[in-house]
């Protein structure tokens, strides 16, 4: 599958902070949708959670919509046509006309209980059963499926090389893309001996990257946390400098979360929270302008693209 035409600069549109946050008034070229909070019941018969259709249709009636998946559960040892991500974000995904689609390269199971902190095994094994897996789910959703890198605290035992070579590998035998976290490559710096961001930038195919996260984190209790509970830090900045320079991605998304990581999280809300995501998407839309110009990308270019979607 081909790689999509560049889009620009969004947000992630979460439920968390709809009761505060003015999404619909924001600039953005496009809003990244999590399945996992529009999707129905496993045990019922819809594929939208009841209400979500409606709203979610009438979002992507005014801007682009760009699907997520984080419980997807794909790269689990189950079937994988038994997976909340075959059973609802394959659909779901095709509904809201989604360019492309994001997972995440996390062990899962049905307890939905240890992906956030369990990174799949950067193995030889692995490489060709994820792949495997990751490509016949990228023929079912029949659109490039993208697989966004974890930030975790320690590597699973087993592993044969650096995360960033299990990513370049895996995606060049699954014919699929890279969803660049940005944050969660600044992360792993910080927390893992030997994790080294700009080798990972140097490692990884950059023509692969379809998308970019960027976030920002707290400290808490000796480590530091992808909480999106923060303004981008500045390496993160400079990690999204370094990789525009080389490749122009088709997205740029920002999130921003409540208290869903952890309970210390610092619950957002309120106008310097407000002024803190506008700060942010504006910086990194003035990024993106200044990287498309120098890649020969013409305003007319980004919103053809958009219209296609």
């Amino acid at each position: 599958m081909d790689k999509p035409a560049p889009i620009g600069v969004g947000l992630q549109y979460n439920p968390e902070i709809l009761d505060w946050f003015p999404f619909e008034s924001q600039p953005v070229d496009l809003f990244e949708v999590l399945l996992d909070a529009i999707m129905g019941p496993l045990d019922s018969p819809w594929i939208f959670r009841p209400g979500q259709e409606r709203r979610t249709r009438a979002l992507g009636d005014r801007t682009p919509l760009l699907a997520h998946s984080n419980y997807g559960c794909e790269f689990g040892f189950g079937p994988l046509e038994d997976s909340p991500a075959v059973r609802r974000h394959v659909a779901l995904a095709q509904a809201i006309n989604s360019p492309w689609v994001a997972d995440h390269c996390f062990y899962g199971d049905a307890s939905w209980l240890d992906i956030w902190s369990s990174p799949v095994q950067f193995s030889r094994p692995e490489i060709i059963r994820v792949a495997d897996r990751a490509r016949r789910l990228q023929d079912l959703y029949g659109m490039p499926l993208a697989h966004e890198n974890a930030a975790y605290y320690m590597p699973t035992p087993g592993g044969q090389m650096r995360e960033a070579e299990f990513m370049a590998r895996m995606v060049e035998r699954a014919g699929t893309w890279l969803h660049l976290d940005l944050h969660n490559v600044y992360t792993n710096s910080v927390n893992l001996t030997g994790y080294d961001a700009r080798d990972y930038l140097d490692t990884i195919p950059l023509d692969r990257v379809l998308c970019i996260h960027l976030a920002g984190g707290s400290w808490y209790d000796g480590l530091y946390h992808d909480w999106h509970d923060s303004t981008v830090p500045e390496p993160v900045w400079e990690m999204l400098d370094v990789v525009l320079a080389r490749t122009l991605p088709s997205a740029v998304i920002l999130e921003f979360q409540g208290r869903a990581h952890h309970p210390q999280t610092r619950e957002l809300g309120g106008a310097d929270d407000e002024a803190m995501i506008r700060g942010d998407l504006i910086r990194a839309k003035t990024a993106w302008d200044a990287a498309a110009a120098r890649h020969g990308l013409s305003v007319a270019g980004r919103a053809a693209a958009r219209e296609t979607v």
